[in-house]
C-alpha cells in the first residue's frame, strides 16, 4: 500500500493511467460480451467512472457526445435516490432526465469498498450504449418523429438491478417493448459486467493506495485538468467570434434550421452562447442542453494537449448558454432522436468556424458534419423473428494547416467503427453490393479535404428502412480559401429506377431494392495552389 499522501507529478501521471485503464478496460469487457453488431463491432458505447459527488473523474476514448453528457445521467441518479446499495444498477435513457436520446441506454453503478469492516461509497461506474431498439414507431428507434414518445421508451432513473438482484418485472416491462429482446438483454448484461469490472478494479485501486491518497489524487487530478484547459484558453486570443451553420430540415418541413454561436474567450475562461439559434421544431432534429455542452467540451478538448486528462476539471472553466425552447436545449416532449446524432455534428462545425478566426493556423476545415444515420428492421426469414439494424457512416474529414483531412472515417462527435461487411450480413437479410471511398468528394485546398464514402445495400426481404443524413442540401465549409466538400446523398433503385431521397427519408424497401448512401467530402483549408504556366 502506497503509504504517503503527498501528491507528486509521477504519483498522479500513475494514478490517471491506472483510472484511464479501468474506463478502458470497460469498454473491452462491454465490446467482448454484448451481443448486438452495433456494440460489439462498431463501438458504440461509452465507459466513465465519477467519484461520490458525482463529478467525472476518468474516462476512456469513446464517443464525445456521450461522454460530455454522461455526467448528467449521474446528476440525475443522485437527484433521484437518496440512497445506493452494493450491486445496485440506475438505468436511465430519458434525454429530459440527463440522457441524449432513447437508444443511448445509461447504467451506473455504486462503487462500494470496505473500510474498517463498513461498507463506504466511493464513486461510481457508468457506461452509455447505444441499442439498436428501444421500441418506438419504427425499427431502430431513429424514426421521423415530432414528440418524444414515438422514439421508444422512456426510462427515468430506475434500480434495473436491486442490491446485486436483477428487478425482473421491470426487466420484463422493457423487453416487451423492444423488437429485439434477446439481444437487448443480452447488451444490457454486458453493460452490467462492465460495471462490476470497474467496482472490482476500483476495490483493487483503494486497497493498493488507500482511500485517503485516492480521494487526494482525484482532487488534485481534476485541478490539474483545469489547468491545463485554463492554459490552452489563455492562449486563444481575447474576443467576441461568431459564426452561423445550418441543418438542412428538420425531417418534416424543407425550412433549414439555424445554429448560431457566438464565443467570447476572456483570459482563461470560455463562453459559448446559442441565443441567436432557430427556435426548437416539430421534427426531432432537436437536442437537449446536454449534448450542447458535450459539443462545446469537445471543442475545448481538441485545442488540448494529446495527453490531457479528460475529467471534470476539463469543463468547469467553459460556460454554455443554451436557451430553453431553442432547438439545442428544447423543451419536453419534442423529439430529439437526430438531434443526438445530427444536431450534435452542426453544433460542432459551428464551433470550429467561430475558432478558426481567433486560431485561423490551428482549425481544420469542416469534415462531413453529419452521422448518415441508417436503421432497418423486419422479418429475418432464417428464423421468423424481428431483426433491428442501426449504423452510422464516415465520411471525409476537414483538411488543417498542416495536412489533408483523412478520408472515410467518422469525425468529430461520433467516434464508431463500420459493421464489417462479413458481421452484417451474417446478422441480417441484407447484403452489402459496394463500399468504396467516394473519389474527389473532398474539397480542394493547400490541403484537400478528405473523401466520403460509397455504401450500397440490398435488401432480401420486406424492410423498414429511415435514414437521418444531413449535408445534403449545406456543403461542409472550407476555411482559409479551401473549396467545400461535396454534399452527399441518398438514392434508391426499384425496379430498375432510380429515385433520390431526402436527405431524411422512411420507405419501405421490397427485396432486390438497392439503397446507396454516398456520405459528404471534408472542406478543403487554404487557397487551392495555381497550375504552373506552361514555357512559351
Amino acid at each position: 500500500m502506497i503509504e504517503t499522501t503527498h501528491v507528486t507529478p509521477i504519483s498522479l501521471e500513475i494514478f490517471r493511467s491506472a483510472l484511464t485503464a479501468i474506463a478502458e478496460e470497460m469498454g473491452t469487457v462491454l465490446m467482448l460480451s454484448s451481443y448486438s453488431p452495433n456494440i460489439k463491432e462498431r463501438r458504440d458505447f461509452s465507459c466513465a467512472l465519477f467519484d461520490t459527488q458525482g463529478r467525472l473523474v476518468a474516462q476512456a476514448a469513446h464517443i464525445p457526445v456521450h461522454l460530455g453528457a454522461m455526467p448528467d445521467s449521474v446528476a440525475s441518479a443522485l437527484a433521484t435516490f437518496d440512497h445506493f446499495a452494493s450491486g445496485d444498477i440506475i438505468a436511465l435513457n430519458d434525454p429530459f432526465l440527463g440522457g441524449s436520446h432513447l437508444p443511448d441506454v445509461t447504467l451506473i453503478a455504486p462503487i462500494y469498498v470496505e473500510i474498517e469492516h463498513e461498507p463506504r461509497l466511493i464513486g461510481f461506474a457508468a457506461n452509455r450504449a447505444h441499442h439498436s431498439d428501444i421500441g418506438g414507431m419504427s425499427p431502430g428507434s431513429m424514426p421521423l418523429a415530432n414528440e418524444i414518445y414515438q422514439e421508444g421508451i422512456i426510462i427515468p432513473p430506475v434500480k434495473l438491478w436491486d442490491a446485486g438482484q436483477p428487478n425482473q418485472p421491470l426487466l420484463t416491462l422493457l423487453l416487451r417493448n423492444v423488437r429485439t429482446p434477446d439481444e437487448r438483454r443480452g447488451d444490457l448484461t454486458a453493460q452490467v459486467a462492465a460495471n462490476r469490472t470497474a467496482i472490482r478494479r476500483m476495490q483493487e485501486l483503494v486497497e493498493r493506495w488507500s482511500l485517503p491518497v485516492l480521494d487526494e489524487h482525484v482532487d488534485a487530478l481534476i485541478e490539474y485538468a483545469q489547468r491545463i484547459t485554463r492554459a490552452t484558453i489563455d492562449s486563444i486570443p481575447d474576443g467576441y467570434y461568431s459564426f452561423v451553420d445550418y441543418l438542412d430540415d428538420d425531417g418534416i418541413s424543407e425550412e433549414s434550421v439555424k445554429i448560431a454561436v457566438g464565443v467570447t474567450v476572456h483570459g482563461n475562461s470560455l463562453t459559448v452562447d446559442f441565443t441567436d439559434s432557430s427556435s426548437q421544431v416539430r421534427g426531432n432534429i432537436n437536442t437537449v442542453a446536454s449534448v450542447a455542452r458535450s459539443a462545446a467540451y469537445y471543442a475545448v478538448r481538441c485545442m488540448m494537449p494529446d495527453d490531457a486528462p479528460m475529467n471534470h476539471g476539463t469543463f468547469s472553466p467553459v460556460t454554455v448558454i443554451a436557451p430553453s425552447g431553442t432547438v439545442v436545449n428544447a423543451r419536453q416532449p419534442a423529439g430529439v432522436a437526430q438531434g443526438n446524432v445530427e444536431t450534435s455534428q452542426r453544433i460542432t462545425d459551428a464551433i470550429f468556424g467561430a475558432l478558426a478566426q481567433a486560431l485561423p493556423e490551428v482549425v481544420p476545415a469542416a469534415g462531413q458534419g453529419t452521422m448518415n444515420n441508417i436503421t432497418a428492421g423486419g422479418i429475418d426469414p432464417r428464423n421468423q423473428r424481428p431483426f433491428a439494424y442501426y449504423e452510422t457512416m464516415g465520411g471525409g474529414m476537414g483538411a488543417g494547416p498542416k495536412q489533408d483531412g483523412l478520408s472515410g472515417v467518422h469525425v468529430h462527435m461520433s467516434n464508431t467503427l463500420n459493421t464489417p461487411v462479413e458481421a452484417f450480413e451474417y446478422a441480417y437479410p441484407m447484403r452489402i453490393s459496394r463500399y468504396q471511398l467516394r473519389d474527389s468528394s473532398g474539397g480542394e485546398g493547400q490541403h484537400r479535404g478528405g473523401d466520403g464514402l460509397i455504401r450500397e445495400i440490398t435488401f432480401e426481404v420486406p424492410t423498414d428502412v429511415t435514414l437521418l443524413s444531413e449535408r445534403r442540401r449545406f456543403s461542409p465549409y472550407g476555411l482559409q480559401g479551401g473549396q467545400p466538400g461535396q454534399r452527399g446523398e441518398n438514392r434508391l433503385i426499384h425496379d430498375g429506377q432510380e429515385t433520390i431521397l431526402p436527405g431524411k427519408a422512411h420507405i419501405q424497401a421490397a427485396p432486390g431494392d438497392r439503397l446507396i448512401i454516398a456520405s459528404p467530402g471534408g472542406g478543403g483549408w487554404g487557397k487551392p495552389s495555381l497550375p504552373d504556366k506552361p514555357e512559351k
